[in-house]
């Protein structure tokens, strides 16, 4: 099988050399280029048996294309996303590929070579330093709130897009790999899962009634500066719960309109409280 493999091969390479515009050898850098697996397709197991284009023709005849075709070459366009993505799927229909069928990806016609690129060793979009760049080609509004004082660390490294979100498709909402954006945040923010004794309800519903998910203007990714935040569901006519600023503390000078004290200066266990004495989320 492995000779038969490389036989195909032999035949493509003979053409496409080097001297190649785009990367062909290198594909035998990367997984789908390791002649001794049996699993390892060889060129003609992607782009299709293309007898008509290796066949030698008579001179002034014009070369077909190939079966399969993954980019635009010359006069010859790409082949269709569903064609192109039938091939990747014939290996890769299970593990992370196994919601691709009506994702919101797939409905968008995107191909998988839209995201991945196969004939270099080094797939970008499988770096995590990297991962992103590929994303923001289509989802430049999220470049965006990642820039913003505060955010998740995207552009340092430490997480990726595919930390959160399954881009194959998932049952969860917005591509989100867990079933629920709760779930997605408490992988992480475990300390604010519960069950607490007493429940901050927003909490238990839904992170992002009080956060952003990717970046925002005020810290902790609230959606919103302390106490405006709070008083969206708490009413300020029955609490003191003032935006004081440095002009408003005796002794104090600045004429700054940043707030200096916020909800959370006193309810400081805002995401649920264990205390017995909780009742309120003071500790």
């Amino acid at each position: 099988m492995a000779s038969d493999r490389q036989d195909k091969d032999r035949l493509c390479l003979s053409c496409h050399d080097e001297m190649e515009a785009k990367p062909i050898l290198s594909i035998y850098q990367t997984r789908h280029g390791v002649t001794a697996d049996a699993r390892t397709p060889a060129c003609q197991g992607c782009h299709g048996e293309s007898g008509a284009h290796a066949a030698k023709l008579p001179k002034g005849v014009k070369r077909p294309a190939s079966t399969v075709r993954f980019a635009s070459a010359g006069e010859f366009s790409a082949s269709p996303a569903d064609v192109q993505n039938g091939v990747c799927l014939d290996c890769h229909a299970g593990n992370t590929a196994r919601h691709w069928p009506g994702s919101s990806h797939e409905s968008r016609n995107l191909a998988c070579t839209s995201c991945h690129t196969l004939h270099v060793a080094r797939d970008r979009l499988l770096e995590r330093a990297t991962e992103a760049e590929t994303c923001y080609r289509c989802h430049p509004n999220t470049r965006a709130e990642l820039r913003r004082p505060s955010s998740h660390p995207i552009s340092s490294g430490k997480l990726s897009c595919s930390s959160c979100h399954a881009a194959h498709g998932s049952n969860g909402p917005r591509l989100l790999k867990r079933d629920d954006i709760n779930d997605s945040c408490h992988d992480c923010h475990a300390d604010k899962r519960g069950p607490f004794l007493w429940e901050h309800a927003p909490v238990t519903d839904n992170c992002l009634s009080c956060h952003t998910p990717h970046g925002s203007a005020h810290g902790a990714l609230l959606k919103a500066r302390q106490p405006w935040l709070c008083q969206q569901c708490h009413s300020s006519s029955r609490h003191p719960s003032m935006a004081y600023s440095g002009a408003q503390i005796p002794g104090v000078t600045t004429t700054s309109a940043i707030p200096l004290h916020g909800c959370a200066n006193c309810h400081s266990r805002v995401h649920g409280s264990n205390h017995p004495a909780g009742a309120r989320l003071l500790r």
